[in-house]
């Protein structure tokens, strides 16, 4: 029983050892750091484009699976060409009254050579440059956590008297079966900051 246990436990290091590895390898949004602070980070994003859905439901339990559905149909080929599209890091989800959730069009394609979405709730949207704030935790994503991050992170700017739009998102980095070295992240757009 103990072999077989053991055994158990190194498949399962194994298989999350390349798991991580293929993470590591998935284009993430461009970024460059421009200051630390004690718990969190600012950042300057590249532009980029973005396939989006809005969903009905608020907060991250409610809403996730479906957009995350609706947006991974999409890129597995449910699109009017059958196309698929590589998976980018991360998922963004605004947070408000409603939630987006947003992945990230891989380079190489734009509005011209992107293939229609069957869903006729997917949209494109452009992202021009934008500065954030960012606050990163570990393990997995749950409403408790993204509320507390959040409060959190908007103290924080408040003490440093940093402006910042109140709108919210919650980005996160690991497929679902991914157990170990998870990455989630707060971040919100920064108004007037000098660098």
């Amino acid at each position: 029983m103990k072999v077989v246990l053991f055994s158990i436990l190194i498949l399962t290091a194994i298989a999350q050892f390349f798991i991580s590895r293929s993470t590591q390898k998935t284009e993430q949004h461009n970024y460059e750091v421009i200051k630390k602070y004690d718990q969190f980070e600012v950042r300057k994003y590249d532009p980029a484009l973005f396939s989006s859905v809005k969903l009905s439901k608020k907060g991250y339990k409610a809403s996730a699976s479906e957009g995350f559905r609706i947006l991974a149909g999409y890129i597995f080929g449910n699109n009017e060409s059958n196309e698929k599209i590589a998976m980018t890091s991360p998922v963004v989800m605004e947070m408000g009254d409603t939630t987006k959730m947003k992945f990230m069009v891989p380079k190489g394609y734009n509005l011209n050579n992107l293939p229609n979405p069957t869903n006729s709730n997917i949209v494109f949207e452009k992202q021009e440059e934008k500065i954030i704030a960012a606050i990163r935790f570990d393990g997995w994503a749950d409403d408790e956590k993204i509320e507390k991050y959040t409060t959190i992170l908007k103290n924080e700017l408040l003490k440093e008297k940093i402006s910042f739009i109140n709108k919210f998102s919650f980005l996160g980095y690991n497929p679902p079966y991914e157990v170990i070295n998870r990455r989630n992240e707060i971040v919100v757009e920064l108004i007037g900051y000098k660098y």
